[in-house]
Order: structure tokens, then C-alpha cells, then sequence
């Protein structure tokens, strides 16, 4: 492989994500941060033409890395170096181990976000929720979920109101932390502080767990801050919140939605606005359709519809990620999420 193209690391995700396509690159803006989104759509403006040499090299030293990260999750390092030198020779194995352990160093808590959030949540059902706290707000929202659905009721608000309110944890605090959790990856932790949690990552994590656990959270945050329960409930997309969608959004949610069964059970005992709302989009027809398959449901459990509203709901997430729709944040007609 040529070494001669000399490109920044922010050049090589844009290639990278360039090259990948669209549906893929939109896949991968999901686990970044909201700064390093920015960046990388930044460099991918103003990206120029590219060569096929730095494309070949882009995509190869990507193939590179990330097969080197499989070995080491399958075996560790000293497994990963054996494979790679078998493959690539001792040289370029160091390299690639060399770079990888270098962006491994970037962000803390690597170790703990490759580890079963369901294995994670068993391991620190007994631990202090400040440290409980502390992990999640490093991991990734889908996994902070599990994490904060496991806990007892009466720990959920209180981990949330910790992590809501966290604002710079010291390199010292976050390696005490690795070392309880015995992470092999302890001595990769950032020299730097690390920025993590906020009112944005509460959100993020509530609107993906189920209903009973969000509502049980904002009650008793309700109770215990009810400043804090209100910035958050203010930026959260609840099933109900479908009110305040445009005609044109919830036609385009109504393409995509399971109209045979996850919708009749979303709506049983739904809002009369929401009712509504959903009518006012589907054809006469479809509407008595729809009325007739939720009358035929009969008695169901809370816990099915709430499962039923949270799809629907993460349906619409989706498409907003995708700039399909637009949800009002607030009661304001000029601000999104």
C-alpha cells in the first residue's frame, strides 16, 4: 500500500464516510458526538476530489484498524498481534496496533462500551450511583437504557438527576472507576478531563427506554428537582407529542408504521387529540380500518401498549435523525431537535 499521501485524521473519516455512502456514513454520525459530527460534516463540505490512491489508502488502513479491534475483543492484544503479523509482517502489525491503541486513547470508558450492557447492568446493580453514573454517561445511549431499565425504581431518578448534573470528571476520578470495574483498557484513559452527560444525554437515554421506566423517573424527579424534571420533559418526544407534528410529518410516519398491529395497539386508549390527529391523515376508509382493528384487540396489557408507543416513537426519532421530519421542541415553532 502506498505511504506518500500525507492526509489529516479529519480527512479520512470525510473519505471515508464519502466513499461508504450516505445510508452508511448516516450510521456512523450516530455514535459520535455532537462536536465531532460538526467537524466531520465541516471536512466533508469542503472536501476535493479524491484520488483514488488516498481512497485505497483511506479504505485500506480502515479495513486495517478495524480488523485489529475485532482480534483484540475476540483474544486481546497479544492474540491480535499474532494473527496481524501472520497477515501484514511484524512492521506494519506494530503500526496498525500502534494506531488503533492511540485512538483507543482518546475517550475513556472504550472497554466498558464493547462490554454486554446487560452483563454491564448486572455488574453494577450494587455499586455507589454516583459511579453508576459516571459509567453511563460514557456509554452509548442504546446501552445506557438497558443499564438505567435494570436499576430498582427508587435508583433510577437519582442516577439520572447525577448524570443530568455532571459537568467535567476529573482523569483521576474516571480511572478509580475503570479500576473497580477491572476494565482491561484501565491504562488507556485520557490525560484530559472528560465532558460527559447533560440535559441532552438524559433525553437521549429517556426517550429509549420503556414507559413505565420514564415515567416512574420524571415523577420522582418531579418531586426531587422540579426544574431539572421540566428542561427535560420540555426537550422529550413522547408518543402523545404526536399532537404536535405537522400533517405532512405524520403522513410520512404513517408509511413506515405497522398499521396492522403496532398502531391499533399504540392507540388503544390513546388521547382523543391523538386520535384525532392520526384520523385527519389516513383516508376514510383507512380510518374505519384502523377503529375496527383496535375495537378487535379488546382487553390488552399497559406494558404492550407502552412497547407498541415506544416503536412508534423510535420510528419517528429515525426519521427525524434522517431530516425526514421535524419535531418543535418547546412550544416554539422555530426551534427542532
Amino acid at each position: 500500500m502506498a505511504q506518500s499521501v500525507a492526509l489529516t485524521g479529519r480527512q479520512k473519516a470525510a473519505i471515508l464516510c464519502i466513499n461508504v455512502g450516505s445510508e452508511q456514513s448516516a450510521r456512523i454520525l450516530k455514535y459520535l458526538r455532537d462536536d465531532e459530527i460538526e467537524i466531520l460534516t465541516v471536512e466533508i463540505a469542503q472536501a476535493k476530489k479524491v484520488t483514488s490512491e488516498e481512497r485505497d489508502t483511506v479504505l485500506q488502513e480502515f479495513v486495517e484498524l478495524a480488523t485489529a479491534e475485532r482480534y483484540i475483543r475476540t483474544g486481546g492484544i497479544d492474540y491480535a498481534r499474532e494473527l496481524l503479523e501472520k497477515a501484514v509482517g511484524e512492521k506494519r502489525a506494530k503500526e496498525i496496533l500502534q494506531r488503533l491503541t492511540a485512538s483507543l486513547r482518546k475517550r475513556p470508558f472504550d472497554g466498558v462500551r464493547r462490554t454486554d450492557p446487560t452483563q454491564l447492568a448486572s455488574f453494577l446493580q450494587n455499586e455507589h450511583p454516583q459511579t453508576i453514573a459516571v459509567v453511563m454517561a460514557h456509554l452509548l445511549p442504546e446501552q445506557a437504557a438497558v443499564v438505567l431499565s435494570s436499576l430498582p425504581p427508587e435508583r433510577q431518578a437519582d442516577v439520572v438527576k447525577r448524570v443530568s448534573t455532571i459537568d467535567r470528571t476529573s482523569p483521576e476520578m474516571l480511572r478509580e472507576v475503570e479500576r473497580v470495574l477491572e476494565r482491561k483498557l484501565s491504562a488507556l484513559v485520557t490525560q484530559e478531563s472528560s465532558t460527559a452527560g447533560g440535559i441532552t444525554w438524559a433525553v437521549d437515554v429517556l426517550n429509549r427506554v420503556d414507559r413505565s421506566t420514564e415515567r416512574g423517573i420524571m415523577e420522582m424527579l418531579g418531586r426531587s428537582d422540579p426544574d431539572l424534571a421540566g428542561e427535560i420533559k420540555q426537550r422529550m418526544f413522547l408518543f402523545d407529542d404526536v399532537v404536535k407534528l405537522d400533517d405532512r410529518s405524520v403522513q410520512r410516519i404513517l408509511r413506515d408504521v405497522d398499521m396492522n398491529k403496532d398502531l391499533p395497539m399504540a392507540l388503544k386508549g390513546a388521547k382523543d387529540e391523538v386520535w384525532k390527529k392520526v384520523l385527519g391523515n389516513l383516508s376514510k376508509r383507512a380510518g374505519e380500518t384502523l377503529r375496527e382493528s383496535v375495537e378487535y384487540l379488546g382487553p390488552v396489557r399497559i406494558r404492550d401498549v407502552e412497547e407498541a408507543q415506544t416503536k412508534i416513537v423510535n420510528l419517528i426519532r429515525s426519521l427525524e435523525e434522517k431530516g425526514e421530519l421535524q419535531i418543535t421542541r418547546g412550544g416554539t415553532e422555530d426551534e427542532f431537535i
